[in-house]
């Protein structure tokens, strides 16, 4: 059974800590409540959003519509070979509680993706990822209920149309399905992936380092440059690294040779740091009103206590402008918004 609340805060429900409202909230904790729901909506008429933990997105306006909360949990075991476990998890795990799950149990390939915030759901319409790792390298397949007519439909790897930052959950099929398990490999004979963002310095402490001690390292990490949303608001990377083709490139690295810059696994393809970019635009540690950037990582937009949504969209819409001025260059922003066409 699914209680439908009205007129229902969202402040709880949003790493931002913005107190917008919506018109009608249902959570779900089981799989068939929700395909029951789906089926007999008590309010069809009205446009229909689906929010995890809310750790990507920013509320500029109250939403007039229902949102649908799945709070699906479990982690099971489905398939073992010598090499490889298969893993369902529910939408509404937590999803660094699956990463130390995984960890603890000597499990590979979400260990680089630790103290990400948000669900396990959440994580393939994002596609997280973070210190050379993506959660679509270890992703079987997505398992989702379509919110037309309450009909289940898994989506394996190749049809998620997974990209940086990106996947069809996000685009083509966005508030069109519901993401209620998602199915993982994780390796049993783990391989580091150390090369990024100095891990391989600090794992230098540990002798015959695994991926416990990667895991630590990236939570070290994390909290140095990260606030932490329960103290300041925040939903993390607010903007994507720019990625430039090679005859763009040439021409930034020309005007800009102390940038930055990274090969991406696309030939011809290059990534440039969008903190640097703030940076240099002078945006770093900086503060308008209740909203600014994060002092010691000016790539996260922070709430001090009594931002509104709309003064969040307007410093990162000026934020975005600057850097344009700068370096013909026109930030992507990585966090969802919500009442406002942009």
């Amino acid at each position: 059974m699914i209680t439908l609340r009205e007129n229902y805060s969202l402040k709880k429900h949003n790493s931002f800590g913005i107190d917008a409202r919506t018109r009608y909230f249902a959570e779900t904790e089981n799989e068939s409540d929700l395909v029951n729901f789906i089926r007999h909506n008590p309010v069809p008429e009205l446009s229909v959003m689906i929010l995890g933990a809310g750790s990507n997105i920013l509320f500029i306006n109250d939403f007039e519509g229902l949102i649908i909360h799945p709070n699906i949990t479990g982690i099971e075991i489905i398939k073992e070979t010598p090499d490889f476990i298969t893993v369902r998890v529910g939408a509404g795990v937590n999803w660094d509680r699956f990463v130390e799950w995984a960890v603890k149990k000597n499990l590979g390939g979400i260990e680089n993706l630790s103290l990400i915030p948000g669900s396990v759901g959440a994580g393939p319409v994002q596609n997280i990822g973070a210190y050379g790792c993506e959660v679509s390298e270890v992703i079987e397949q997505v398992e989702t209920i379509q919110i037309a007519d309450g009909s289940k439909k898994e989506y394996h790897n190749d049809e998620c149309g997974f990209g940086y930052r990106t996947s069809i959950f996000k685009t083509d099929l966005k508030d069109r399905t519901i993401i209620h398990h998602v199915v993982f490999r994780l390796s049993r004979k783990p391989i580091l992936k150390a090369d990024y963002g100095g891990v391989r310095d600090r794992l230098k402490k540990y002798n015959s380092p695994n991926i416990a001690d990667l895991r630590k390292v990236i939570i070290e990490i994390r909290n140095e440059k990260l606030p932490d949303p329960e103290k300041i608001g925040n939903a993390g990377s607010f903007f994507k690294n720019p990625v430039l083709k090679d005859e763009e490139f040439r021409v930034f690295i020309m005007n800009h040779p102390d940038a930055p810059n990274f090969m991406t696994e696309q030939d011809d393809f290059h990534k440039i740091p969008a903190a640097w970019l703030i940076e240099h635009s002078g945006w770093k540690g900086k503060r308008v009103g209740n909203a600014g950037t994060y002092p010691l990582q000016p790539l996260v937009l922070v709430n001090y206590g009594n931002a509104t949504g709309k003064e969040i969209y307007e410093l990162s819409e000026k934020i975005r402008e600057d850097v344009f001025n700068r370096f013909n260059i026109m930030l992507e922003r990585e966090v969802n918004l919500v009442g406002i066409n942009s």
